[in-house]
This record gives C-alpha cells, sequence and structure tokens, in this order.
C-alpha cells in the first residue's frame, strides 16, 4: 500500500520546505498577544516624546536567537515613538549585539541617528555592583561611549547623570548578572520602571515579580512573545518567521502522523477482511 510506504525522505522534505520557506517570507499568523507582553509594548508606547530610555543588553550569541528579535522590537518601537535610547552592557558580547542591531534598523529607519537618537555605552563589568553605581553617579560609570567618545559631545546625554534620569529601563537577559540584578537595584532601590525579556526557559522564574508592585512592568519571554511583540508594533521579523516555521513543521507532522495512522488501519482491516 503507498500509503504504508511513503519514503521518510518524503516527509523530511516537506519539513525541510516547511521550515525554510517562512523563514524566507515570514507568513505572519494572527497572534493572541499575552497580557505580559501587552504591558511592555503599552509601557514603550506610552512613553513620552524625547524620553532617555536605558536597553540593556545582558546576554551573548548562544541566546541571540530568542533575544535579538524582541531587543530589535523594543529599539524599533522606542524610535518610532521618537525616545532616545542608551544601551548598555553588563556582559561582553552584549555591545556588539547591539551595533548588529543598530546596523540593521538604520538601513530600514531613516529616523534612526547615532548620537541623537541612539547611542551604544559598551560592556561594564561589575554586575549589580555596577547598577549600583550608576544609580549614584552615571557619568562615573559611562564617561564615553563604545568608541571612546566623551559623553559630553552628545547633546541626548546632557541631561542624563543618574539611573533615575531614564524614564524606563529594560534588560534582556540570558542570565546572571541581568534582568533580576536590574528589578533589584532600579526598582526596588530607585523606585525606576523596570521591563524586559527573557529566554523562555527563564520565564517562569520571573512571573512573580510581575506583582501588585509592578517590580517587573510586564516581561517578553522567548521567541513565541518577542512574535506577539512583532505583530503588535506590525513588523514580520525572524520571531516571526521561527514561529512561522515552528507553527508549519508542527503542523506537516500531525499530516503525517494522521496519514500514518489511516495507512495502518486500512491495512490491518483488510487483513482482518473487514
Amino acid at each position: 500500500m503507498k500509503l504504508y510506504s511513503i519514503d521518510r525522505r518524503i516527509i523530511f522534505i516537506f519539513i525541510l520546505l516547511g521550515v525554510i520557506i517562512p523563514l524566507m517570507i515570514p507568513i505572519g499568523f494572527n497572534i493572541e498577544v499575552t497580557k505580559n507582553v501587552q504591558m511592555a509594548y503599552d509601557l514603550v508606547d506610552k512613553t513620552k516624546e524625547g524620553s532617555p530610555v536605558l536597553l540593556a543588553f545582558d546576554y551573548d550569541p548562544s541566546a541571540k536567537p530568542e533575544l535579538q528579535p524582541m531587543a530589535t522590537a523594543m529599539i524599533k518601537h522606542a524610535i518610532e515613538k521618537k525616545q532616545k535610547v542608551v544601551c548598555v552592557s553588563l556582559w561582553p558580547m552584549g555591545s556588539q549585539l547591539c551595533d548588529q542591531i543598530y546596523n540593521s534598523l538604520s538601513k530600514e529607519m531613516p529616523q534612526l541617528k547615532y548620537g541623537e537618537n541612539f547611542i551604544n555605552l559598551g560592556y561594564k563589568a561589575g554586575g549589580i555592583v555596577t547598577i549600583q553605581a550608576m544609580g549614584k553617579n552615571f557619568r562615573t560609570v559611562y564617561p564615553t561611549d563604545v568608541n571612546g567618545k566623551k559623553l559630553t559631545e552628545f547633546k541626548m546625554m546632557d541631561e542624563i547623570n543618574k539611573l533615575s534620569d531614564f524614564s524606563y529601563i529594560s534588560s534582556f537577559s540570558a542570565g546572571t548578572p541581568g534582568l533580576k540584578e536590574w528589578i533589584m537595584v532600579a526598582k526596588d532601590k530607585y523606585n525606576i520602571t523596570v521591563t524586559g525579556g527573557t529566554t523562555a526557559v527563564s520565564t517562569p522564574g520571573f512571573l512573580p515579580y510581575i506583582n501588585d508592585q509592578l517590580q517587573l512592568h510586564g516581561l517578553i519571554g522567548g521567541l513565541k512573545n518577542a512574535a506577539e511583540y512583532e505583530f503588535l508594533i506590525k513588523r514580520k521579523g525572524t520571531a516571526t518567521s521561527g514561529m512561522d516555521a515552528q507553527s508549519i513543521a508542527h503542523l506537516i507532522i500531525m499530516i503525517f502522523i494522521v496519514i500514518g495512522n489511516i495507512a495502518y488501519f486500512t491495512r490491518r482491516n483488510k487483513k482482518e477482511g473487514k
């Protein structure tokens, strides 16, 4: 029976096409946006024009597939709302990942201008101690940008002297130091609004912080939530294409499971003479 003896290579080809095509041409299935993602989106969306905001790149390339799409989406959103984006990193590779986003977005967003509404200050070691130092005097921790240019040369940094000068802080975190440390210092000590994004496996550990005290103002957890954020800003990015590919691959697998079961029961019934 043909259905019963489908060459496995045919199945592999269908799955391969089901993954590759959506990655190349994002479909953008309708997505139900979760409350936590909506909170993070609303925070950025309702922040006033001209407000300085701090984005922390607290991850390395191993977490890039999950965290880079949400960081890209939030920067794009913030720039569209005419906010001043200041990027820092508590992880050594974070500043380079920030540069990658800037280089990518600058091609599609002519309004994105380095030194005017976007700046990368680079990596600083020290974790929670560094965050505490930023709370007291931001400029002693970051006297220059990632290229060694003094902050006094950037007009967008004129009014920033401490953490409380930022309207909100968003940490894209793959571990320690990261989002937890920003909550402990920026929110709990200085009462600065904190949001952010984490890998899917880390997300459950941060949900208790989204409480009545709003220690965490929303959360983007993993690729699925990143796709939800892209859906909200109407941008089909890598999170959207990744979820499309995953959904179609799962659908193809389910179809072949159904075909396999139909073939099995049909063959069994024939043997039994039914």
